[in-house]
This record gives C-alpha cells, sequence and structure tokens, in this order.
C-alpha cells in the first residue's frame, strides 16, 4: 500500500499533492502502514479513504484508496455512517461482533467485525480524520452459532455426559483450555489454569493470550499458532506463561486445531526444567573444575617458560640498544626478527591457555585432529617437563571428526598428565592419530560402539602401569590413587563422558611395569571438511598510499601509538582516543567541523576500555549513528571469552593480542576496500517523504 500510495494521483482528490498533506496525515498514515492489524483511515470533510495491506480482505472485490469513505461502504452506510459522523464529532466508539451487511464480494452478504472508530486531531486540535481498526469475526460468530444449534439440538445427550465432563473439568490437575484463532483469546478455562498461574477465568479470558507469555517466546508462538492455524496438532510444545505474581512457568501444551478453535490441554514443567537446569550446571562446574585442575598443574611449568621467553626479549632489546650506541645496525634486523618470535611463542602459550581454562558448554564442530594434536604438543611438552619425551605419529589424510575441540584438548591434556605423573623418573608419551574402521566383531571390544569408521587417538605411555583393581575403576568419577590434595579424580571420567557424548568411545589397556595406553575413538564426519591451509610467511607492509580517516581507541598509550603510527604509514589519517567518552567527543566534533568528514572510514578499538563503556559498546553506538562503517575489535583475552559466543555483524571483526603489525595494517585494508553489506542503511542523507 506504501507503494500504493506513492504512485496514486492524489492531485484530483480534495487532499492534493502528497507535498501539501499536513503533519498529522503523514504522521497517522505511517503509523496505518506499519501496523499489522486490519487499519483504515479517513481524512478531511470528504472522508478520503486509505487502509494497510492487513485491512484488503475486508475490502474483498472493493477499491476503497483515494475514494470518499460513504462511497467505498455506501450500502452499508445505514450502519457505519452513524458511527462515523459521532467520530467526526469527536466521539470514539468500540463495537465487537457487529453485523454489517455489504457487497464487498458482488452481491448483499451479512458479515460480523469487531472495531473502533477514533477520531484523529490536526495540529489544531481538530477534528480531521478517522482511524478505524477492525477485525473480522465472522468465523467465530458462525462457529458460536453451530455450537449453540448441535448443543441445542444434542442437548438431551450432553445432559447425560455433562456431570462426568465437568467434573474431570473441574477435577484435573492439568491445565484446560480453549481458544479462538481469530481474536487471540481463551474463551473458557479450568480451575486448574488459576491454580497454575493465579488467573481467575474472567481475567483470563478478557486478555489477549499472548500477553501472557514470555517476550522472548512471543515470535515462536505466532509461528507456532500459523501451523495450527493449517491445521497440524502440537504435541509437547514447551513455553514460558506469566504468573499473576509477575513469574514465569514453563509449561508444555498439547493443542487440537478445530477450525477457528484451539483446544489444549497443559502441564506445568518448571520443577523439572529447575532440575534439570541444576543438574546441567553441577555437569558444568564439575567439567571447570577439572579443567581448572589441569591448568593449576601447568603454572609451574608456564612460569620457568615464560621467565625464559622474557629474558630472551629484554636480551635482545638490551643488544639492539647497545648496538644503537655503537651505530652497529647491521644485525638489528635479525635481533627483531628474534624479539618477535620469543614474542610470538608466549602469545601463542597464553591463548592456548585462555582458550583452554574458558568455562564453556559443549560446541560440537568439525575437527581436524591432526591439527589440534600438532598445537597442543607445545603445551603438552611443557607441562611433561624436561625429563619426559613427546613423540607425535599423525596419519597423512586423516579423517575429520565433529567433536567439541576445547573438550578434545583437555582430554588430551589430561591423559597427557595422567601419562607424566605415572613416569616420576621420567620416559616418554606417544601420541599418535589413524583412520579406523570398526567392524561388528571389534566393535563388541569398545562395549556399545556401533561398527562404522572412526578417527582413532592413542596417547601411549611408559610409566608404572595399572594393576586390573585401579584399571577396573579408572573411568569412576572421584576414583584416584594420586595423594590427597593432587587430583580430584575427574580427568578419565570426564575423557570418558567426553567420549560417549561424541558419540565416540574410549579404551584402556595397562599393564604394571609395561605403560598405559588409552585409545580414544571418535565418529568420521561423513563430510569432511576442507583441511586448513598452511600459513603464509609474513608479507611486508604495503606501500604509503591509503586513503580514509581511522579511529583508533586504546587505553594503552604505547600500543595506541604504535597502532596508530603503523596506519599513518600506509597514508591513513588517524584519530587517537584513550576511552570511549574521548572517542565520542571526537566524532562529536568531527560532525560538526565544515571542514572534516561527516564520519569516520572506520573505527578500531580495544574491548577492554575503562571508564564506564568498552570497546563493544563503543562500537554499537557508532554503528548506531554510521551503520557501515567497518569496526576492528581488538582483544588481548581469548576470543570466545570475550565475544561470549556471539556471532559478531556484518563488518565487524576481531583480531587478537598481540598481532603482527603486518595484520593490523592488511585486516584494515581489507574491511575498508570490502563492499558494504547489502541491507545495511545509508550513513547520511534523509529517508524518502512518502510515507511507507
Amino acid at each position: 500500500m506504501g507503494d500504493s500510495i506513492a504512485a496514486h494521483d492524489w492531485g484530483a482528490t480534495p487532499l492534493g499533492p502528497v507535498s501539501s498533506w499536513p503533519a498529522a496525515l503523514r504522521t497517522t498514515l505511517s503509523t496505518v502502514l506499519n501496523s499489522r492489524f486490519p487499519t483504515f483511515l479517513c481524512w478531511g470533510p470528504a472522508l478520503i479513504s486509505f487502509h494497510n495491506d492487513a485491512y484488503i480482505p475486508i475490502l474483498g472485490l472493493k477499491t476503497a484508496l483515494g475514494r470518499p469513505f460513504r462511497e467505498v461502504w455506501g450500502e452499508a452506510w445505514d450502519t457505519v455512517g452513524p458511527i462515523a459522523e459521532r467520530a467526526w464529532a469527536g466521539e470514539a466508539s468500540y463495537f465487537e461482533d457487529l453485523p454489517v451487511t455489504s457487497e464487498r464480494f458482488g452481491y448483499a452478504a451479512q458479515h460480523f467485525y469487531t472495531f473502533s472508530y477514533s477520531p484523529v486531531r490536526d495540529e489544531d486540535g481538530g477534528v480531521a480524520g478517522i482511524l478505524c481498526t477492525v477485525f473480522e469475526t465472522t468465523d467465530k460468530v458462525k462457529a458460536i452459532d453451530q455450537l449453540r444449534d448441535v448443543n441445542e439440538s444434542l442437548s438431551h445427550q450432553v445432559a447425560a455426559h455433562a456431570a462426568d465432563r465437568d467434573r474431570l473439568w473441574r477435577i484435573s490437575p492439568d491445565v484446560m483450555a480453549a481458544a479462538s484463532l481469530s481474536t487471540g483469546r481463551f474463551l473458557t478455562v479450568n480451575p486448574a489454569f488459576t491454580e497454575t498461574f493465579g488467573w481467575s477465568a474472567v481475567e483470563a479470558t478478557t486478555r489477549p493470550f499472548m500477553e501472557m507469555v514470555h517476550p522472548d517466546d512471543r515470535d515462536d508462538v505466532a509461528r507456532h499458532m500459523g501451523i495450527l492455524a493449517e491445521g497440524t496438532p502440537l504435541v509437547g510444545y514447551q513455553t514460558r506463561v506469566l504468573h499473576k505474581d509477575g513469574s514465569y512457568r514453563w509449561v508444555q501444551w498439547t493443542i487440537s486445531p478445530e477450525g477457528e478453535l484451539l483446544y489444549g490441554v497443559a502441564r506445568d514443567i518448571t520443577a523439572e526444567k529447575h532440575q534439570a537446569d541444576a543438574l546441567r550446571q553441577t555437569e558444568d562446574a564439575l567439567r571447570q573444575s577439572q579443567k581448572m585442575e589441569a591448568v593449576g598443574q601447568l603454572t609451574g611449568g608456564l612460569a620457568h617458560d615464560f621467565n625464559n621467553m622474557l629474558a630472551g626479549v629484554a636480551g635482545h632489546l638490551d643488544l639492539m640498544k647497545l648496538r644503537l650506541r655503537m651505530g652497529q645496525t647491521g644485525d638489528l634486523p635479525a635481533r627483531i626478527d628474534a624479539a618477535l618470535g620469543v614474542t610470538q611463542r608466549a602469545a601463542s602459550l597464553t591463548h592456548r591457555l585462555l582458550a583452554f581454562s574458558r568455562r564453556q558448554a559443549l560446541d560440537p564442530k568439525p575437527t581436524s585432529v591432526n591439527a589440534l594434536v600438532m598445537s597442543m604438543t607445545d603445551l603438552i611438552g611443557r607441562s611433561a617437563g624436561p625429563a619426559i619425551t613427546v613423540r607425535t605419529r599423525l596419519q597423512s589424510a586423516l579423517w575429520t571428526t565433529l567433536c567439541d575441540p576445547n573438550q578434545l584438548e583437555s582430554a588430551l591434556l589430561n591423559l597427557a598428565n595422567n601419562a607424566r605423573d605415572a613416569m616420576p623418573e621420567g620416559g616418554a608419551i606417544a601420541i599418535e592419530t589413524e583412520n579406523a574402521v570398526i567392524a561388528p566383531l571389534q566393535a563388541g571390544r569398545y562395549g556399545d560402539l556401533k561398527p562404522g569408521e572412526y578417527v582413532l587417538v592413542t596417547v601411549r605411555d611408559s610409566g608404572a602401569g595399572m594393576p586390573p583393581d585401579v584399571l577396573a575403576r579408572a573411568f569412576d568419577p572421584f576414583f584416584t590413587t594420586k595423594p590427597m590434595g593432587q587430583g580430584t579424580g575427574l580427568g578419565l571420567s570426564m575423557v570418558y563422558g567426553f567420549a560417549r557424548q561424541s558419540g565416540g568411545q574410549v579404551r584402556i589397556d595397562s599393564l604394571p611395569g609395561q605403560g598405559t595406553e588409552v585409545r580414544l575413538l571418535l565418529p568420521r564426519l561423513a563430510a569432511d571438511a576442507e583441511a586448513p591451509a598452511a600459513p603464509e610467511n609474513e608479507a611486508p607492509l604495503p606501500a604509503a598510499g591509503r586513503k580514509g580517516t581511522v579511529l583508533v581507541v586504546d587505553d594503552e598509550a604505547e600500543i595506541r601509538g604504535v597502532m596508530a603510527e603503523v596506519l599513518r604509514l600506509q597514508g591513513y589519517t588517524v584519530l587517537e582516543a584513550a576511552d570511549a567518552p574521548q572517542a565520542l567527543r571526537q566524532l562529536h566534533e568531527m560532525g560538526q567541523s565544515r571542514g572534516a568528514a561527516r564520519r569516520p572510514d572506520m573505527l578500531v578499538t580495544d574491548i577492554g576500555l575503562p571508564n564506564g563503556m568498552n570497546g563493544r559498546q563503543l562500537a554499537d553506538q557508532v554503528r548506531a549513528q554510521w551503520p557501515r562503517v567497518p569496526v576492528l575489535l581488538v582483544t588481548g583475552y581469548a576470543e570466545s571469552t570475550v565475544m561470549r559466543n556471539d556471532t559478531l555483524p556484518a563488518q565487524m571483526e576481531l583480531l587478537t593480542k598481540p598481532f603482527a603489525m603486518t595484520a593490523l595494517a592488511e585486516k584494515v585494508g581489507a574491511m575498508l576496500a570490502a563492499p558494504p553489506a547489502v541491507g545495511a542503511a545509508a550513513n547520511s542523507g534523509t529517508a524518502d517523504e512518502v510515507p511507507a
């Protein structure tokens, strides 16, 4: 209808061209067009007609746009005319199931409507139009009439069963209700409804039932109402319903549609939900405690390694300072590369530890086990210590598996730690991978494992091994042979749980004095993901010549200064800010300055900012004013920890510290060169003046 209104010849009507319409008409018409309810608007003394798309079914074969209201509904004017005249006189009215005889399909027929007429006033307070919101209730009225007829014709038969039915209705512990699709209201509810939700039958049947649905569930409920409207029943549908005390109760519905009526039976499952949540939280806490136990075992070795790395960086910097003082600059690039290499090793170790220790739910995804083992080898070696050799034998062309890579990392680290503890005098840990096809006869060795294709990960040590009684209890939760305070006994039980949840299995073979072998089977993913590309050598920074204004926000002055200098060397105009308030002030001044661009071309911001607003909140505020501005978020934390597994919007990316300056320059260049997202709003200008 917005397009139809824009294309209509309004110069031929008493309203004149769109450009001359009063603000009250524009505002009201915009409300009408954006409403999902069937809505009709008349304007001016001639009551020139407008309506939205939802009103079209009520018109039937009629056309109304631009025509006088009386001309559109002339055959029904005896009924609706007096109501319209009262509205023009400033009196609002409401009618429910009003019968109206019209010829909307070319012949006279009676239809029923629930509607309201309201006067619309102009800027001077006078009535300038009439707003009508209407629902056709013909089907409901006919259904009620049909039910009344049926009840009358079968009253003698119904009387015989009424007592039993009413007794069941009254004493049932389950909620029972009947509702109307067309009105969106309960028609009747049983006493269990009041007992469960606190609302009386009168309160429940005099308000739209969607008002009782949790706001977060309303879109899903509306979608399932469409399924019911198609005649498909719902069984076991769960949603949250408002209690009179303001709380929400989880309810499981079974709903059967009959025409435009819905018959539902529901059961309160709030307690069951709470029990399930408590169990899930307990499992998460156990998993997290086990992970933090492993982190604690790593800290001693990591502190030693980080001291060595810091000594290496400091040594190279001191040497470069001495060389500069002596005027010897020939080997500075090599020294710089060496210091950067040590820094990168420390950063990689930090990222791995952060990613491992974070609290998270299971998140299965296609996983390359070989790549994961290679990335873990350094961490496992540092945890094992210098007296233990860590070797890997990885099968080429290994299949991809579907599992939670973080949990697989946790399993490998736990198995490696167990192997380390079994070799106090030193020894060797071997980690092997291979493709395995488990035949039906072999599957019996792994309990209830299904035959099929699996990725096999084997962790083998040359340690003390386990006697049969210990081996039999190895997977039991909280069973441990370690001294008090040195283990929770959760390691192997978590490995077992992870394998079973992933659709695989785990088996331990061990003999005293001959070491231990743990075989972890994970099912092959049917459609293997592409192998990750090999890392490319660092490319030199591109030549200067970039254009655009980049706002860099970081509370660390040294880091902010380096990033800004690198971008200036590329040719960008760079603004700097230490926090979000300072950045917003600069953006405001930028927009007020006639000589400056109306907006920045890009925002680069650290996520962890002080003074009340973090980088993500700053990005959202900038995007609210300029939706197309690319945003690069930088952070020193593990990516999933910072973003809480949220999906970033279009043209917003994340870069984890520390990063090479070449990576920063390439990321900024690529994001500025990328085309804007489809459907993004314009950064400047005004919207079309024609209401739509």
